[in-house]
């Protein structure tokens, strides 16, 4: 049950009232946790040297702090050189200057070709200067004069080196004017370009970190199924030689994605990407997208298309106004002597990363649209879940997601690009606190590990009933939005990321698992037989079967079951939940499958990809499907699943979970 209601009293003397959405609009302080013990040493603000700011020539500004020095491009506001520990500039460059560290937004008119706006600003000013920080920022504001490549925004691009830190605070303000055309923003993210003669050593988490190729292997390799992945033939390294590199490989999902970066070896620097709060990011704490890749490149991708397609409702019509806060996020560069193991460095920016999140959300930056702590709200609460073929009374909703996001239909948070969102873990028992929360209307969401479904919170109730007609006649997988259950094959040995082959969980990141189907079912598809089969005989991912000639066949699975008895009255229901879907259609028939109508369709369903993206999941689909008991016999039935798209190999779906329930009240 809910521990605060409408109207009731919060802590510090506030109110919050939770209804079908949510308007936060109370204030109070967040207590922030003990900062861990450094086992890198760093200057400290009462010894470091002051801030500077030095103008050139209203072309160049630089800020420097004694442990950092940053250069940028002026009015433009790009980052053109980045000086530490005597490497003169650890940005690319042999690039021009606009391609080294710049933001960008991918857009279009609808309808209309794809544009690259780089979002170059056409004014600079200074926010903030003393001996403890310097906070800039470069602006621009969109009209017609600024021609067809232009994306209608304001843009506010702040910088901030503060002192004694070994790094530079980055966040954008943009906003789109009531009445303003209309476009689709698929992308919005920031760049930056590595020396490549340098940085050579990737890390994303503890088991994902790597020597990468060169950006010259890839130019010389053998280019696979679609541009981003190629098979590397010809490699500066000879230990990467016959392995595939692929950006998509090294994606992330947003709530593990909080640190990632490169490692330099002489002399040993890292240079690392740390996002604290992913409240400025979209689609929920699952939605995956890139972070590092070949080049050597570091991204914070605040808005992608990636693992969700266009269903990422990233359309601006009608003169929609929007305003949104990207950022802060924070760049941090560190270093150890080159007498030190220089994986240091990694440990050190984890560390480092728990400081910036304990210290979420920041005091220091000066905009206006930043609110600050005392500036949030919270909400907390007790999720219960309550399914009454599984226990006569509510369970705790352990470790169950819960979130705030825009208001909108059950399960609308993962296709949501324009607010803000803050997720929680909920404890083993299903309590829950989010905390420092902007203020803003709301719904709650929330769904659980384990039970199929999504969950809208509706104003005094916080018990969840999950999608349910009758009792499990058998089911097959887990409910958990993934397919990682199900069995993921060898990579072909030709066609490795050797980053990978230690990791069963990590199967699915290798290249063409999807073309592994046709070589394991060449002539009969997936036979799946309840009481005998387990997950493991489950394909990952429903895929065509390669046909020869570059053409493929759609493939029908079946699950295979016995009932003993049959209630031909009643309706029975499938539960169909799907983990990914990519141009695709699930057509269920039951116990005939030459029928020319089936008994459902999905329809064209799904644009994210995952499949050939290395994802184990993109969005989330879920069906239930009334089967007649009339369709149904005592003793041998049969369920064709016909994936009936089949233009090219990557379409398909991915199940996550698939149940039968008897008729309601059974």
């Amino acid at each position: 049950m809910i521990t605060k209601m409408k109207n009731a009293r919060w802590p510090g003397g506030c109110h919050l009232t939770l209804v079908v959405w949510l308007v936060i609009f109370c204030f109070f302080a967040s207590a922030f946790a003990k900062t861990p013990v450094r086992k890198i040493p760093r200057t400290s603000d009462n010894s470091a040297l002051g801030v500077q700011l030095n103008i050139k020539n209203r072309q160049r500004v630089v800020i420097n702090n004694g442990l950092v020095e940053v250069t940028f491009s002026s009015p433009d506001g790009d980052v053109t050189g980045i000086k530490y520990k005597g490497i003169d500039n650890v940005l690319e460059i042999e690039n021009d200057e606009d391609n080294r560290g710049y933001w960008d937004v991918v857009w279009n008119k609808p309808g209309k070709p794809i544009i690259f706006d780089r979002l170059v600003a056409t004014d600079f000013r200074v926010i903030m200067e003393d001996e403890n920080q310097v906070e800039v920022s470069f602006t621009k504001t969109w009209d017609l004069s600024m021609g067809k490549s232009t994306v209608p925004l304001t843009v506010d691009k702040r910088y901030i080196l503060r002192r004694g830190q070994s790094g530079l605070y980055l966040y954008t303000i943009l906003e789109r004017l009531e009445g303003w055309p209309d476009v689709d923003m698929d992308q919005i993210r920031v760049v930056f370009k590595l020396q490549k003669d340098k940085f050579h050593y990737m890390a994303l988490s503890d088991s994902r970190r790597r020597t990468m190729p060169m950006p010259e292997d890839r130019t010389r390799g053998q280019p696979l199924a679609y541009p981003e992945a190629v098979l590397l033939t010809k490699p500066i390294n000879p230990e990467l030689r016959g392995e595939v590199d692929d950006k998509y490989q090294y994606s992330c999902e947003d709530k593990d994605n909080k640190v990632h970066g490169w490692i330099a070896e002489d002399p040993p620097v890292g240079f690392w990407m740390i996002t604290p709060s992913n409240e400025f990011r979209v689609g929920g704490p699952n939605k995956q997208d890139l972070t590092s890749h070949v080049g050597p490149v570091v991204l914070n991708m605040f808005t992608s298309t990636h693992y969700a397609g266009k269903d990422l409702n990233t359309a601006y019509r009608n003169g929609e106004p929007w305003k949104k806060v990207l950022g802060p996020v924070f760049v941090y560069l560190n270093s150890v002597s080159p007498k030190e193991d220089s994986l240091l460095l990694w440990e050190d920016a984890k560390e480092q990363m728990s400081v910036e999140v304990n210290q979420w959300p920041y005091d220091f930056p000066q905009s206006e649209d930043f609110p600050s702590s005392d500036q949030r709200g919270a909400v907390t609460g007790q999720l219960l879940v309550r399914d009454r073929y599984i226990n006569g009374r509510p369970i705790h909703a352990s470790s169950a997601y819960v979130g705030l996001a825009a208001p909108g239909d059950v399960g609308s948070w993962q296709t949501e690009a324009k607010g803000y969102q803050f997720w929680i873990r909920a404890d083993r028992y299903g309590h829950f606190v989010i905390k420092n929360v902007r203020a803003g209307i709301y719904s709650l969401y929330a769904w659980v590990p384990g039970v199929i479904g999504d969950y809208k919170i509706r104003l005094g109730h916080l018990v969840y009933e999950p999608p349910r007609n009758g009792p499990t006649l058998w089911d097959i997988g887990t409910p958990d939005r993934s397919a990682a259950e199900f069995y993921v094959p060898d990579g072909y040995p030709t066609l490795m990321n050797k980053l990978y082959t230690g990791d069963p969980a990590e199967k699915f990141r290798q290249y063409g698992l999807w073309s592994r189907y046709s070589d394991l079912y060449p002539n009969d598809d997936l036979v799946y037989t309840i009481g005998i089969s387990n997950v493991k005989d489950w394909f990952f991912a429903h895929v065509t079967r390669e046909a020869g000639n570059n053409t493929y066949d759609s493939t029908t699975w079946r699950i295979i079951f016995e009932l003993e008895n049959v209630n031909r009255n009643e309706n029975y229901t499938l539960r169909l939940a799907l983990a990914s879907a990519t141009a695709s259609e699930i057509q269920v028939r039951f116990n005939n499958p030459s029928s020319v109508l089936p008994l459902f369709t999905t329809g064209a369903i799904g644009k994210d990809n995952a499949i050939a993206r290395h994802g184990i999941h993109g969005l989330y689909w879920l069906y239930g499907i009334d089967v007649p008991g009339s369709q149904l016999v005592e003793g041998k039935n049969t369920v064709y699943l016909t994936q009936s798209r089949s233009d090219g190999p990557f379409h398909g779906v991915m199940y996550d979970y698939i149940r039968l329930e008897g008729p309601r009240g059974t």
